[in-house]
């Protein structure tokens, strides 16, 4: 049996409280959804355009696959998720 491969999950966020914690998150989740491990890299502006900007800086060979989806947290912060792969080249 061959183990699905892990889904990648790319969130970023608006710095509402000004706490100075501008990044972006990559997560990576099993087939069932789990967290396995997740880094991130600091961004100088708040937003999926600023993520974008960034990513493409910090990793190179990540791709975003989806549109970024917007939420908010309980605690009133705006954050954008959206799904990523690592380029085949």
């Amino acid at each position: 049996m061959v183990d699905a491969p892990a889904r990648l999950t790319l969130m970023c966020y608006n710095d509402t409280h000004g706490y100075g914690w501008r990044h972006v998150d990559l997560f990576t989740h099993d087939a069932d959804g789990r967290e396995l491990n997740w880094v991130h890299w600091q961004v100088s502006e708040d937003g999926p355009e600023a993520a974008d900007r960034v990513t493409a800086l910090a990793e190179p060979a990540l791709r975003r696959t989806s549109r970024w989806r917007h939420g908010v947290s309980a605690a009133g912060m705006d954050f954008w998720t959206a799904d990523a792969a690592w380029s085949d080249r």
